[in-house]
């Protein structure tokens, strides 16, 4: 990897033999602060990365064999699938991400984290969280709204453990050592001021009847919009640029995108509720705002597309260019999709069909989950100064799990558009509609025990790179990543 400017146009400068020594001993600094929290975030992560594949490989087969594994009410489907949500929102994803922003926080600041004590405190708190929760949900203990089943006392451990990671993030931004934010940082930034007031009211019980059913839209589409998204999208603007060695294509494409992203998404999500005993001008303004979703997405892909123009080969190179690119590219479709989606003539066909669960895995596993796993591609061997002992494995993570999504979403996708067109038709028995899905239901399970493997085998190396076990490598990859040219 070439040397390439965490600014948009500035590239790195040569330094005097005193400055590059003080250079060298921030560098130091900062790869200290950020290897153990992130080590410890990560970690955590895939433990809840496995547990979450399980249920979630569990769960969809139960469409098929639903009187697998029933004799014990903790393992019904009513009680593993808020598992399986809960896991991997709060447990892979939220952990992974706060992991790799703390490691991206130290780059863009170029200054070392601060107060990591609150990290570690938070990496507890936010497991003891994950733990309670699940174990309430499995005991049958469940809030009943999709994204808040954990009960208020889980909810509130979680709550504490965002809030003291965002309270380290936000004192390293303001000791930063640089005079521009990157765009990453915008959307980090985001991230950290919008989804921690989000989640307190969300799980406040403030609203009961109607208004809980529109609160609970809101907030599972602005989970996506203030917490998942960002930290994706901060992923592709950092790593795609960097991977390939040159600067983002347009710095004004990037505050475009950004602005109206902030503007137009958190609007979204009572479109679900199409026909509900809602106000129509609500449901109206939440559709309006989902086509206008269509400026940010295609600012996005356009800038993220043509900084990757002509250097597509690299794809084949770089393991963290492979996914974080198959991620973007899936932004691009899940978000032009969700937006078609919106439509009343659209809802009218897929609403409570399984087509609206293979969007949803679109957005959250094939682009949130795949830009984590090229971002930790990326990292660990620098915060762990060892290489990744396997590249097969690398392989088999990609193809087991490229595959398996595409397979789940098609599958969910084609089996759903069947089950909608079957519901609405007047003249057939509801059982078609149920009937008509099944074989691409096993289609679906077989894509969630590929997504499964793949993800196993990510876990492994990631538990054989801890330990800095496995077969020693020194590779050229190796000398760039212990180069001066590897700076933040």
């Amino acid at each position: 990897m070439g040397s390439v400017s965490d600014n948009f146009t500035t590239p790195i400068q040569p330094h005097h033999s005193s400055g590059a020594e003080h250079d060298e001993q921030i560098r130091i600094l900062i790869d200290e602060s950020v290897a153990a929290p992130t080590v410890a975030y990560l970690a955590g992560a895939m433990v809840w990365l496995v547990v979450g594949s399980l249920f979630g490989a569990l769960a969809s087969l139960k469409f098929n064999l639903p009187d697998l594994l029933s004799s014990q009410a903790i393992l019904t489907f009513g009680r593993i699938r808020p598992a399986h949500l809960n896991t991997v929102v709060y447990g892979w994803v939220s952990l992974a991400g706060a992991g790799v922003t703390v490691w991206l926080m130290g780059r863009l600041c170029r200054a070392p984290i601060q107060w990591t004590g609150l990290l570690y405190a938070s990496v507890v708190v936010w497991n003891l969280g994950l733990l309670l929760g699940t174990g309430l949900i499995l005991a049958g203990f469940s809030g009943g709204m999709e994204w808040l089943e954990f009960p208020l006392p889980a909810a509130l451990l979680i709550a504490t453990g965002f809030v003291l990671f965002a309270v380290s993030m936000f004192r390293t931004f303001m000791l930063r050592k640089v005079d521009h934010i990157y765009v990453s940082l915008w959307y980090i930034l985001a991230a950290l001021v919008w989804f921690p007031p989000l989640y307190i009211i969300a799980n406040a019980g403030l609203y009961q009847g109607v208004s809980e059913a529109a609160m609970n839209w809101w907030f599972a589409h602005n989970l996506l919009t203030v917490w998942v998204t960002p930290i994706g999208l901060a992923c592709a603007y950092y790593f795609i640029p960097k991977v390939i060695g040159r600067p983002i294509y347009s710095y004004y494409l990037g505050l475009l995108g950004f602005w109206t992203f902030a503007l137009f998404y958190n609007w979204n999500g009572l479109h679900h509720l199409v026909g509900g005993p809602i106000p129509t001008w609500a449901v109206s303004l939440s559709i309006v705002a989902s086509l206008l979703m269509f400026i940010p997405v295609i600012t996005v892909a356009i800038n993220h597309h043509l900084t990757a123009f002509r250097h597509l080969r690299m794809v084949k190179q770089s393991p963290t260019l492979r996914f974080v690119v198959f991620g973007a590219m899936c932004y691009t479709f899940v978000s032009v999709q969700g937006s078609l989606e919106a439509t009343r003539t659209m809802q009218e066909v897929v609403h409570f069909t399984h087509y609206t669960v293979a969007h949803a895995h679109l957005g959250v596993y094939a682009f949130a989950s795949m830009v984590l796993f090229g971002a930790v591609y990326y990292l660990m061997p620098r915060v762990m100064r060892w290489e990744w002992p396997y590249p097969g494995a690398i392989k088999v993570h990609f193809w087991t799990t490229s595959a398996g999504i595409a397979l789940y979403f098609l599958a969910g996708t084609a089996g759903g558009w069947l089950q909608g067109e079957a519901m609405i038709d007047a003249t057939q028995p509801f059982m078609n509609s149920v009937s008509v899905t099944l074989p691409y239901l096993w289609a679906r399970s077989a894509g969630g025990i590929l997504m499964t493997i793949g993800n196993v085998v990510f876990v492994w190396q990631f538990a054989v790179m801890v330990r800095r076990a496995g077969p020693l490598r020194f590779t050229s990859a190796w000398s760039r990543i212990t180069s001066h040219e590897d700076t933040p």
